[in-house]
Formats: structure tokens, sequence, C-alpha cells
């Protein structure tokens, strides 16, 4: 389990909240347990009150990440009952030392090899002197040898950030010994690892968590990575934990539409000039993905960071045959990234126990209840599966033939199959639990009368909004979820109405039919069948031309911050246009007639028009029998939310009946 921040320490104190969530991490089965990111200054904003600086007022940024740290003796006490209960849970541990250097989040001024801006914060850095230098250099030191005090098994050092900073010719302008030429900016990370390696002697293990490439115009390439790892290897490093590019970088990495296993060919190429272990990282949620890079000898250990967020026993459950259990990270990043960037803690969208592990236990409830749940959506299929974890007698009731709900539409978008694991865990733990599931049932409330449940939970979603606007019933006028679930016949011009998270999917869906597949990009570029240009040209260049309309002053509503800008972005390869403070008035023959934020009228052309405006709740059901049996309104139901809100409300209403 590679270092993943969960914001559960508190004024860099390891808690007991923080202790909860490794040990049920070891329990599960992981071999290696990395800790969050870990600080070394002796204390926050100790450059700044060293230079007597901090930023203007004006320039303060939100951050408080409650990092673990390790710039004092004093924090030794609690990094041990971490090691103790790991270790007592059977895992090893190590713990990631970690300076930020530019992209420090706080109000107190940065250091950094240059005073470069940080592409994250927008603060530019005070450029440090020989003497700053030496001193963090002493701070990794220190803190090295505070872990091993603790008991860690091993040392992680960050090799991103500031390390990072000083080899990328785009964060080092400096023209002293540590900067410059590609010996000089490889120096400083050189010299970290020799100050660790003499703080905490020979046999004490090294790991680097390094980055394969920065991925930045004029940066490191995977060459550039790949000699720095072989000096890195010279001066102590004993294991490299290769990840991604550079932080700053517009590469998507983590992402749901990032192949998986994408970056392993990262690790490959370090474990081929290096002669240490090396760990393959960064969307590999897949057990049978990573003993294929296993035995493809790209690399010698698997790194799963947010899939052990999800499910802490995916170890044990690999050991045991049972893959189809296995909830699986789906890479949306809204309950981890999103919130940690935001300065809260960690949870997560499939598993809504994160943060809370000790007081979320599952246990056999006092009275076996008859549970019956309407609607087969996610919060309706979590609560169905936590109240049969707890002995109730459960029923579900579907009115379709399948289970999902509305994340079948949300994973059917380009680029978003992931979500479908969801479903694929649910229809596995839902037939072990024994859970009585009828499909195409109509539910009703005699039918509700008639089974006479001890409990009834609603979770009947919601229905799509039709806007009320002149010719909006058209033949050629289409709802969303129908677009990017079934196989239709669109024109050659297509204008969404709505720019939210629906409405940005189907429009990449509509835009990418006609573009060549990635097997027929692989076989044109081996036989050079065309220019690297050309391909991305026909990658990118469909059938259809794409126009979405949105009332709001910005597209992509609903979606995670870390989800939206690569999917704008994405939309904007595809051609797709996006008219923002713009009106639909009416749905003519020919068009869609809108106004636009100039109060001016337009006519769109286009042969279809697709729905996307958004969903509201079906709880008419529930108003009609809530008093007669005790209930609970979930997901969509009560208020169209995400999946990560619906599949929480799921758990505590299963847990609590």
């Amino acid at each position: 389990m590679p270092a993943i921040h969960n914001g559960f320490c508190e004024n860099g104190y390891i808690t007991e909240k923080a202790i909860n969530y490794y040990r049920e991490r070891a329990l599960g089965g992981v071999g290696l347990i990395i800790t969050g990111t870990c600080t070394i200054d002796p204390y926050p904003g100790y450059w700044s009150m060293k230079a007597k600086a901090r930023i203007g007022e004006q320039d303060k940024r939100r951050g408080n990440f409650n990092e673990i740290e390790l710039g004092d003796d004093k924090f030794i006490p609690g990094h041990s009952l971490l090691v103790k209960a790991v270790h007592e849970a059977g895992a090893k541990i190590g713990v990631q030392i970690i300076h930020f250097g530019r992209n420090e989040w706080s109000e107190w001024l940065p250091i950094a090899p240059s005073a470069i801006p940080s592409f994250l914060t927008g603060i530019t850095p005070r450029e440090m002197n020989l003497d700053d230098i030496q001193e963090v250099k002493g701070f990794f030191a220190s803190a090295s040898r505070r872990a091993k005090e603790a008991g860690y098994d091993l040392v992680e050092v960050s090799g991103g950030y500031l390390i990072t900073q000083f080899f990328s010719p785009l964060g080092n302008m400096r023209k002293d010994e540590y900067g410059g030429s590609f010996e000089n900016r490889m120096r400083f990370g050189l010299e970290v690892i020799e100050a660790v390696r003499r703080e905490v002697g020979a046999d004490f293990p090294i790991m680097m968590r390094f980055p394969g490439s920065e991925f930045m115009p004029g940066g490191n390439t995977s060459i550039d990575a790949q000699r720095f790892a072989c000096r890195l290897e010279e001066s102590g490093v004993n294991a490299f934990d290769v990840t991604g590019g550079a932080h700053e970088t517009n590469m998507p990495q983590i992402t749901m539409n990032v192949p998986p296993g994408a970056f392993t060919y990262l690790a490959q190429g370090i474990k081929q000039a290096t002669n240490v272990p090396v760990v393959a990282c960064n969307r590999i949620n897949d057990p049978l993905l990573a003993e294929e890079i296993l035995l493809n000898d790209s690399a010698d250990l698997i790194g799963m960071a947010r899939p052990l967020v999800a499910d802490p026993e995916l170890p044990n459950k690999v050991a045991q045959g049972r893959y189809s259990e296995i909830r699986k990270c789906v890479g949306c990043n809204q309950g981890c990234l999103d919130n940690i960037f935001a300065g809260k803690k960690i949870t997560c969208t499939v598993n809504a126990r994160v943060g809370r592990e000790k007081e979320t236990e599952i246990k056999p409830a006092e009275k076996c209840r008859k549970v019956l749940v309407i609607g087969a959506g996610v919060s309706g299929m979590e609560a169905a599966r936590v109240a049969a974890a707890r002995g109730h007698n459960v029923t579900l009731w579907e009115m379709t033939d399948e289970l999902g709900g509305q994340i079948l539409k949300a994973g059917a978008a380009p680029g978003r199959s992931d979500l479908l694991n969801i479903v694929n865990y649910y229809r596995a733990t839902l037939s072990a639990s024994q859970v009585n599931i009828a499909f195409n049932k109509e539910a009703s409330s005699d039918a509700i009368r008639a089974l006479a449940p001890d409990f009834v939970i609603f979770s009947t979603g919601a229905k799509p909004i039709i806007p009320p606007i002149s010719g909006i019933n058209s033949r050629h006028v289409l709802e969303a979820g129908k677009v990017l679930r079934e196989q239709v016949e669109l024109g050659h011009r297509v204008v969404i109405i709505g720019a939210g998270a629906v409405g940005c999917e189907v429009g990449m869906r509509i835009a990418l039919m006609g573009t060549i597949d990635s097997r027929t990009i692989r076989f044109l570029l081996l036989h050079e069948a065309e220019t690297v240009e050309r391909i991305k040209y026909l990658a990118t260049h469909g059938t259809k031309e794409v126009v979405i309309i949105e009332m709001d002053k910005s597209a992509g509503r609903g979606l995670g911050n870390s989800t939206r800008w690569f999917m704008l972005n994405e939309m904007k390869q595809l051609g797709i246009k996006i008219m923002t403070s713009t009106i639909a008035k009416s749905v003519v023959p020919d068009g869609i007639l809108v106004t636009q934020s100039d109060g001016q009228e337009k006519l769109i052309p286009c042969d279809n028009v697709v729905i996307a405006v958004g969903s509201r709740p079906d709880n008419a059901l529930y108003n009609e029998i809530k008093d007669e049996f005790p209930s609970a309104l979930l997901g969509d139901a009560g208020r169209v939310r995400t999946a990560l809100d619906a599949i929480r409300e799921g758990f505590d209403a299963g847990y609590k009946i």
C-alpha cells in the first residue's frame, strides 16, 4: 500500500483514527504499508519564521492537510503505537518522509530551488540558499533516524516535490553546483539519500517514491529518470516505488480515464536500469492485472493505494479466490484526492467505512427483522448488503431486469466504465449474502402491505427532468440516458441541453462516434500507415458535430475537481463546442432556438437534441406509505446526489436497523 494522504492526524500527531485505518488494511492481508506523507521540518512555517516572511493575506491558500510529522522527537511515541498495531495485525510498515518545496499549501512562504511560482498554488517561493539546502538534508536524515527509532521497517524518501524540483530543468534555474547540468540537478537528491544512509546505517532499508517521467514539455523524460535512478541506487536506495509524472503535469495519472496499468512501463524501465526491487503503481486496481505485471517481469512488487482504501480485504480475498467479491476502486477521486485538496479527511465512494473503521464494524443485529429494499441503485444495494450482513432477512425489489440504477448510465460514458465494477461487486456480494432479489417488480402500497416488512428502505432513485420548452416532445429529441446506454441513430449535428456531468459524458460519447479505437491506433503506428499527427486527428475527430448549451456560467457541474479538468480538456480535443450562459427557448424542426447572455436569440441548426438537465427525486410511493411502516428514504429518491453520498447513506441505513 503506497503512501496516500488521509488527513486523520492532528497537529502532526498520530491519532487513534489513523491507527484504526491502517490496522484494518494490515488485517486485510497487505504485505507492506507506507504511511501518508510525513513532513520533516521542525514545525509548520519553519522557513517563513526563519526568514520572517509570510505570503500576502490575499494569497493565503486553504490547506490544513493534517499531515503526520517527524520533525521532532515528540512525535516518535505516536509513530511507535502505529507501528506496533500494524505489526500485530501481520504487516510491515514504512513511513514516507517528504518536503513539498514550492508546492506547500499553507499561509507560509515556501522554499524551492528557484523562485518559480507553483502551478498548484500560484505562490512564488523563496529561493533556497546553500545553508537552507544543508539544513533540509539534515531534516531528511533526522526524520529517518526517528522513523527507525519508532520501529518502522523502512523509510521511504519522497523523490517527488522538492527533490524533483531540483532535478527538473523546469523548476531549477540555479547557477551554482545544484543547478544547470544534469549532474548538478541530481546532486541534491543524491546527497539527501547519502545523508539518510549515514543516519540509519547500512542495514536499514531506504525506498524512494520516484516519478518515472515528468510528463511536462521540456522536463525530464523516462530515460532521464532511469539515469537518475542508477545514481540513486549507488547512493544507497534499496528499492524504488515508481509513480507517474510531476505533480504539476497536465497528464492524467490516476483518474478514471487512465487505462489500468498504463504507467507500468515506467516501473519496467527503472527495473531494467537498476539492480534493486521496483514497485509498479498507479491505476492497478485488479489483482489479475497485478499478477500479469509480475509474470511479465515488469516489476517486483505491486503498489495499490486507493484499491486498499476501497477494499482493505483485497489481499485476503485474492488469496481465497474471491475475486468477484473485491470492491474495486473506480478511480473517481471524489472521496480521496478531491477531499484532500479541499482540506478534508479522506473518504471513499465505494467504502463508506473509511475513517470510521472502529465505530462501523459490522456485528450481528440483536433481532432478525424482515427488511424490504425498494430500488437496486447503489444506495439500495448497499443497504441490502449491510442489513443482510447483520443477519436480517432482506428482500430487494427492482423494477427493471438488472441491478445498478443510475450508475449503469454513468458507466456507459467514455472512460467511465470502471463505475460498472460497483455493480459487479454488489451482484456477487448480494448473491453470497442470500438477499432475495425480485427483478421486474413494480412496487406498490398494496404489495408492501402484503409482504408486511418490519422495515422498508425506499431507494427509488430519480427521473430525468424534461424542461418545459416548446417542441421538447419532438421525435428527434432524446433523453441522455437512452443515448448513453442504447444504440440510437443520430444525425450529423447534435445539440445537448445541459453541461453538467451527464451532459459532458453524453457529449463525449457522441463525439467519439466514428473515431478510431486503440487497436486501430496501435496497428497504424506499428505499420507506419499514417503520421502520428494524422493518427491523433483520426482518434479525436469522428462523424458528429456536438454543441452543448448550458445556462450556468461554467460547465462540468457535478464532476469532481480532479475529474472535471481532464474531461473538459478531452472535450476540447474532441471538438465539442460548449456555449455557457445560454438558455434553450424552443426546439424547432431544423434546430434549437436559444437566448445568449447578451439577450440575443440564435438558431443552432441540428439533427437531434439530447436532454441532460438533471433529475428529480422519485419518492411518491414513500410519501404514500411512510406512516404505515418504519422506513428510510435514500439516495436520489431523497435528494439527487453523488454515488459517494448515496452509498454512505445506504450503509448507514442498513447498519442502524
